[in-house]
């Protein structure tokens, strides 16, 4: 199974991206128009109109793999904005996005910052 670490970056393609494009064609797309390196091994995800079917293209070792993903009947929260621009997400914002959450909305816990152990007890 493909190992995913911390330094793996995913990449979403703002915009619709029309899911009958297989892998060469999504490699190249990443390519032209993201100007990224499809052979980084790092994810790259792409979405159709209807925000139903998502795609994620990735180079491991000798090749590349492509994994499928469609909803039956929910959509996906994607961004909007400039389609030559990748949002770049962690693995665990792009778990969140496959979970049906927004990551740009999620917001874990501040920092408690505290002078003294004595204030804790």
């Amino acid at each position: 199974m493909i190992a995913l670490d911390t330094h793996t970056k995913v990449y979403l393609a703002r915009g619709a991206t029309d899911m009958r494009c297989q892998i060469d064609e999504l490699a190249a797309r990443v390519a032209d128009v993201l100007q990224a390196d499809p052979l980084s091994s790092h994810l790259f995800v792409f979405c159709n109109r209807a925000r139903d079917k998502l795609k994620i293209l990735v180079w491991y070792r000798n090749g590349f793999w492509l994994w499928y993903r469609r909803l039956e009947q929910q959509r996906f929260w994607w961004p909007v904005g400039d389609q030559t621009q990748p949002l770049e997400l962690s693995i665990r914002e792009l778990q969140w996005l496959l979970d049906g959450l927004d990551p740009s909305q999620l917001q874990g816990h501040r920092t408690a910052l505290f002078s003294e152990i004595s204030s804790l007890i």
